[in-house]
């Protein structure tokens, strides 16, 4: 600083900040400059300084950092499909009013995994090969769906594909025996309500609800609600 104060007077700080923001490519130039012409000029707020040796010298060493403390410039946030799914399960994670026992996913048809369940009341052996005929024709519907035939009470049925997120099941009772052409109902899970409607008419109205071309409350409007199955064996 002494040298460089005798030459620039007043402006030998200004020269000073300069060299010390220089990059390393820039450094390098000055030191080839006035190792071979023994003079390097620069330009600070358009005016023009020339160095010598005796102002600059150019030492290499190294140094070791513990610590190095920056200011980002991009910001990449983690947010994968386990974040996401998680969002997803408890935005649409819910629970029966009255009864905390039994939750639910309330998943739109459209992206749950399964779009309905057919649910035969019983374990009668007359009921399978309604059973086969729903299952066949949800299939040529491109339906994805589950047969749930255990033994297990109807409403235990329900709450198990209420928590894996299938928004309507179809269940076979004894008036689906009794009636002509057979029926069945057909049950939507977040409002628990049911309808009644042939078998053959089933498979084309859940098609319509999960590609959304009609909603629950127009199959409602359409469709008797079912209360309770005049047939019991």
């Amino acid at each position: 600083m002494g040298v460089l104060g005798k030459a620039f007077k007043k402006d030998a700080k200004l020269v000073a900040e300069y060299l010390n923001k220089l990059k390393t490519e820039d450094v390098l130039s000055i030191e080839k400059n006035l190792s071979e012409n023994k003079e390097s000029t620069i330009t600070v707020n358009d005016k023009d300084y020339k160095l010598t040796p005796e102002m600059i010298t150019v030492k290499r060493y190294q140094k070791t950092v513990h610590v190095e403390e920056l200011t980002p410039s991009v910001i990449e946030p983690s947010f994968g499909i386990g974040r996401i799914m998680y969002s997803v399960f408890e935005h649409n994670f819910k629970i029966r009013e009255g009864d905390e026992q039994r939750s639910y996913l309330s998943l739109p048809a459209s992206i749950a995994p399964y779009k309905c369940s057919v649910l035969p009341i019983s374990n009668n052996p007359d009921f399978g090969i309604h059973i086969k005929n729903i299952s066949q024709a949800l299939n040529q519907n491109d339906i994805s769906h589950k047969v749930d035939d255990s033994s297990g009470s109807i409403g235990r049925r329900y709450a198990r594909t209420d928590q894996i997120a299938i928004p309507y099941g179809i269940t076979i009772d004894f008036d689906t025996l009794k009636d002509t052409p057979p029926t069945a109902t057909l049950r939507e899970r977040d409002s628990m309500k049911q309808i009644r409607a042939s078998l053959k008419e089933l498979p084309q109205i859940v098609k319509d609800l999960v590609d959304g071309k009609r909603t629950w409350e127009d199959i409602t409007n359409n469709y008797p609600l079912f209360e309770q199955q005049e047939t019991t064996k």
